[in-house]
């Protein structure tokens, strides 16, 4: 459960451009890899990068200066060598954790692909800020060739030939989530489109399944390629489901009297209705990792 003296959410996200955090780092002949989970492998963007994607969107809608200072914590520059002024923020930012991962398919547009795992870390994560959401919860299939659908049937996902049974659990699952969107999705779309693998089969999708697109930089006089301005890029593709757990304490700046509640309004107020909209990762520029966030507060 969550800390008395704190206010709670859970962010609901879902990528409608492609998304790219990078990792800094070139992996098995991807100069530019996506943050991943060490333990894992699974994709996910780190706390860090959620909150300052944040904090870009509270600036660029104009939050008061104090009220950032209290949410996000004073500038790094601004607080150098200054004790009496440096503090934490007020908001508690986790890391952004895949939920689905949306997959080729010959049946369909495409598959959101999950499994019990991931499932099952939404549902603690939910519990632990205090969400009573009430999820179904969906055993691992017997088999690592089964999975379970709205439908019977043969299931096709990338090189993977699945037995799809019918689940009851899906709809009631595709309903929360679609509530929990903030408007990203319909509850008929995802109970069609939302299938539970074996968690190995998951794994070796979170692995495989993602863009990996080649960038190549021209020089202006030649309009050629300029020589070794040749790299691979990977990316989460657009309809990737991730969801951030979000905690607000009382802010600590000297003078300042917001409670945790106060924080966590003024927090929701950057992501209103119509306007919840917030730009993750890189490539910015290029239109890339825009997602549309649902926030779901905790009751009191």
């Amino acid at each position: 459960m969550s800390h008395p003296q704190a206010a709670s959410a859970l962010l609901l996200l879902t990528t409608e451009t492609p998304l790219h955090a990078g990792a800094g780092q070139s992996v098995a002949g991807i100069d530019l890899p996506i943050q991943r989970e060490v333990h894992s492998d699974w994709p996910c963007v780190y706390g860090s990068a959620v909150k300052g994607a944040l904090r870009a969107h509270a600036f660029h809608k104009g939050l008061q200066s104090q009220d950032a200072i209290d949410l996000f914590g004073p500038d790094h520059g601004a607080a150098a060598g200054e004790r009496d002024s440096s503090h934490a923020g007020a908001l508690l930012v986790g890391d952004a954790t895949l939920l689905a991962l949306p997959v080729r398919s010959l049946q369909s547009h495409f598959k959101w692909v999950t499994c019990p795992a991931a499932l099952d870390r939404f549902r603690r994560s939910a519990e632990r800020l205090g969400l009573a959401l009430q999820l179904p919860c969906i055993a691992q299939p017997g088999d690592k060739l089964q999975a379970w659908g709205h439908e019977d049937g043969t299931l096709f996902l990338e090189e993977f030939r699945l037995n799809q049974a019918t689940a009851a659990e899906v709809a009631p699952l595709a309903q929360a989530l679609a509530i929990l969107s903030g408007g990203a999705l319909q509850a008929s779309t995802v109970h069609e489109r939302l299938v539970v693998v074996h968690d190995d089969i998951f794994s070796f999708l979170v692995r495989n399944a993602t863009s990996v697109n080649a960038h190549i930089a021209i020089d202006a006089q030649t309009k050629t390629v300029k020589d070794g301005a040749l790299w691979y890029e990977e990316s989460l593709p657009p309809e990737t489901l991730l969801y951030v757990p979000l905690t607000a304490t009382a802010s600590r700046r000297k003078g300042s009297e917001l409670k945790a509640a106060q924080v966590l309004e003024k927090f929701e107020s950057l992501l209103g209705e119509g306007g919840n909209w917030l730009q993750l990762g890189g490539n910015e520029t290029t239109g890339m990792g825009w997602c549309r966030v649902g926030v779901n507060k905790a009751k009191a």
